[in-house]
Parts: C-alpha cells; sequence; structure tokens
C-alpha cells in the first residue's frame, strides 16, 4: 500500500475545526483520529493530561488623556487582574523595550511592539511597569476580516512577575502613538481553571527488536478562529499515512505515533507524555515530528536536533531518492523539544509555505492553498526515512544530543533564566 495525498486530504477535511486546547472540539478531533487508527486495525488510546487555562470576564483598554477613546483588547489569561475600577496610569511606548526605552517606565502602562518573550517579560518585570499592551496583525488589517486573538501569560513568564495585559490590533496601537496617548485604564478579570486535553497513542510492535522504538509525532490542535489545517492537521494526516503503511508491512523495531494535544499553547501534550512515559522512554531511539504541511508552493524542511552525522546522511538520502529538502542542524519550537530535552534526537519534517501563499495561527488557514499532492509529497519523504530507521540492520543514530544542540534546547526553554529566577524568589 502507498500514501495517498488524497486520503490524507480527506482525513484533513473530517479534522479541520477550529480545535483549541482543552476544548470539547479538540477532543473531538482526539476521537477522529484515534477511531482512524482502530478502523484500520490498529488499538489506539486517548491520555488525558491537565492543562492551565482562564476564563475571562472583562478585558479593556481606554485611552484618558489627551483624548478619551476605548479600543478593543483581549485579555492576557492568567494575568493579574486589575482592581475594582481597573489600573489607570501614565502610558508609554517602549518600542525595542531596551533600558533606555524603559528610563522612567516604572508605575506605566507600556506598549511593546508584536507579542512578548521571556527576555523582554524579565525587562519590563525589572524595570517595575504596572500594566502592558501588546499587539498583532498589521495596518491593512480590516476589523471584519481578521480576529484578535486571545494570548496567555505562561507559568515560564510568570516566574519574573505578573501584571494585568491586554493584547490589541496593530492599528489601534498605531492611531494610540500616532495621537500621543500619555494616560490610560486597563480593566482586567479572569479566573484560572484547569481543562482536560488529550494525546492520541497508536502503535505498531516491532517483529525483531520491539524493544527498540521510534516515535512519530504531530500535533493535531489549533489556536482561536484558526481551521488549523496547515498547521498542524496537516502533520497528522501524513502521520496517520506512515501509520498505514506500517500496519501492512510490520517493521523490525516497533513505531509508535503519537498525535499531540495543546501544542500552541507550550508543548503541553509532548511534555506530559514525556513526563507519563520516563521507564519507557529508555527505550526511545530517536524522535520524527512532522509539523506544518500541504500548501501548493512552499519548501519542504529537515529540521536536525542530533548529531551532525544525521544531517549528512539525511541530505544523501534525500538526494538519491529525489526528494528535494533543506536539511539543516538545529532544533525547532515544536513537540520535538520536550524529547530532545529528555536525551532523545528528533528529527522535525516541514513544508512552509512560499511567502505570501501560505497563512498561520489565524482564521485563514484554511484548505484553500492546500493540496493532495503536496501532503504526498511530504508523506513520502518522511515514510522512507522512518522505513530505513525502523528497519535497520543495526540502528545508526546514537542515542545522544550533541553539546551544541543541547545549548539551544536549553536557550529555547530559558533554563538559565529560570534557575536564575528560582533562586531570587
Amino acid at each position: 500500500m502507498e500514501v495517498s495525498g488524497k486520503r490524507a486530504m480527506e482525513l484533513l477535511e473530517r479534522i479541520g475545526f477550529t480545535r483549541v486546547a482543552g476544548s470539547p472540539e479538540e477532543l473531538r478531533a482526539a476521537e477522529i483520529l484515534k477511531a482512524e487508527c482502530e478502523a484500520m486495525g490498529v488499538p489506539a488510546q486517548l491520555e488525558s493530561f491537565e492543562i492551565e487555562d482562564a476564563d475571562i470576564e472583562t478585558a479593556t483598554l481606554e485611552i484618558l488623556e489627551p483624548y478619551r477613546q476605548a479600543y478593543p483588547v483581549t485579555g492576557y489569561k492568567c494575568a493579574k487582574n486589575t482592581y475594582q475600577g481597573g489600573l489607570e496610569a501614565d502610558f508609554l511606548y517602549v518600542e525595542n523595550g531596551n533600558e533606555v526605552d524603559l528610563n522612567g517606565a516604572a508605575g506605566k502602562i507600556v506598549l511593546v511592539n508584536g507579542f512578548l518573550r521571556l527576555p523582554l517579560f524579565r525587562q519590563l518585570m525589572k524595570a517595575g511597569v504596572a500594566g502592558i499592551v501588546t499587539m498583532e496583525g498589521d495596518l491593512r488589517d480590516n476589523r471584519e476580516e481578521t480576529d484578535l486573538s486571545t494570548r496567555k501569560l505562561r507559568r515560564t513568564l510568570r516566574a519574573f512577575g505578573n501584571v494585568p495585559m491586554v493584547n490589541t490590533r496593530v492599528l489601534d496601537a498605531f492611531d494610540m502613538v500616532k495621537r500621543g496617548a500619555s494616560k490610560a485604564r486597563i480593566v482586567l478579570k479572569n479566573e484560572t481553571v484547569e481543562r482536560t486535553s488529550h494525546n492520541v497513542v497508536a502503535a505498531i510492535t516491532g517483529t525483531e527488536k520491539p524493544e527498540e522504538i521510534i516515535s512519530l509525532g504531530a500535533h493535531y490542535d489549533s489556536v482561536d478562529f484558526s481551521k488549523g489545517v496547515y498547521d498542524n492537521g496537516a502533520g497528522s494526516v501524513i502521520n496517520m499515512e506512515v501509520l498505514r503503511w506500517f500496519r501492512e508491512n510490520p517493521p523490525k523495531r516497533t513505531v509508535k505515533f503519537m498525535w499531540y494535544g495543546s501544542e500552541e499553547i507550550g508543548l503541553e501534550g509532548s511534555w506530559a507524555y514525556v513526563k507519563a512515559h520516563t521507564e519507557e522512554l529508555k527505550d526511545h531511539r530517536l524522535m520524527i515530528n512532522v509539523d506544518v504541511g500541504g500548501p501548493v508552493l512552499g519548501r519542504e524542511g529537515i529540521a536536525v536536533t542530533g548529531a551532525e552525522d544525521l544531517v549528512h546522511y539525511l541530505r544523501y538520502a534525500t538526494q538519491v531518492r529525489g526528494f528535494s529538502a533543506e536539511v539543516k542542524q538545529q532544533i525547532y519550537s515544536s513537540d520535538s523539544i520536550p524529547f530532545a530535552d529528555s536525551g532523545v534526537p528528533a528529527v522535525n519534517f516541514t513544508r512552509f509555505g512560499a511567502p505570501g501563499a501560505a497563512y498561520i495561527h489565524n482564521r485563514f488557514d484554511t484548505l484553500s492553498f492546500l493540496s493532495p499532492q503536496a501532503l504526498e509529497k511530504t508523506a513520502r519523504s518522511v515514510l522512507a526515512f522512518s522505513q530505513d530507521m525502523a528497519n535497520a540492520a543495526a540502528f545508526p543514530v546514537k542515542r545522544e544530543i550533541p553539546e551544541n544542540m543541547v545549548k539551544e534546547v536549553e536557550k529555547y526553554l530559558y533554563k538559565k533564566e529560570l534557575a536564575e529566577a528560582e533562586e531570587n524568589n
């Protein structure tokens, strides 16, 4: 049996609905994937885990001086609530968020470019800001055709502090700065809650070396408003095609398939799997991850979080087989990270859309720019590599992460900064 882009697209259509972390829709997608496994005779399980979320009751932003105007915003989940009546303070646009910008920012509501990563948030907390406004989108946005996402202040950032935070559109941030906004009021009220998310797990037991495990992963959740077919229903259905092939052609080594929930809010599903399977993890030889795929106009990429010789192998193998792909040694911001952090080498397969030919994390991530042919192209590359690894006479990849990649993973996870924060708290 060959992989089929047409069959993959049909499954993608079935899970092509918004399915955010911990929602009934996410569970519905998990059940569809589980049923697909079982329909081909492969038992599958749903493994539940708890995630942190929040219900937002109120989130507003109003400029008070030198003019009065309220702007549409969403509140940050798990950010600090304001007191009754809200937080009223001077308003400051901090641009780069460096020492010059933050001079005199203490006690003010600050507007920053884009959304927050830990280094900037850490600087804002050290500067003593009272509230934060982030922005998204661009000046060409049409309000009726764009959505304003709800973000979460993750635990990683909260280790350094917590203040009221809201998110607005770039076009509204532009208006505030152009009109010289100097005083503002934020009102935020939200309540932290726990929700249940799920991983879908299936396996084909190896015929000769069942104790050695190759795992294939893809996340199946989406963000608000998005159908999430490019990111990452595509990876989910590609891996289903690989599972179908191994069902018909049993491998020498055990091949496990995991569809992870809640990736979009911090790789929660893969972290949950790694933590729940610590004993089993020592038998994992390699993790293969597929994240984003299917665009008609695009390019194939392979990111190796492992030894340099695996990069060379993949470069040779793709050329021998006629697969066009850019192969690099690097980390990839997806479910391979928890495995690499646990010492399991990882290979990430992607098909990124050409500039202007694909949309991610918004309402335009739909089937309109994807094709069965593009899905099949990536699926064939993933399958060929998986066959090599699962059926190798002697496993060629050392179960270790080279020092340069260890440092990159630690940098991605902000381990040094978090250790310092823990010491100071």
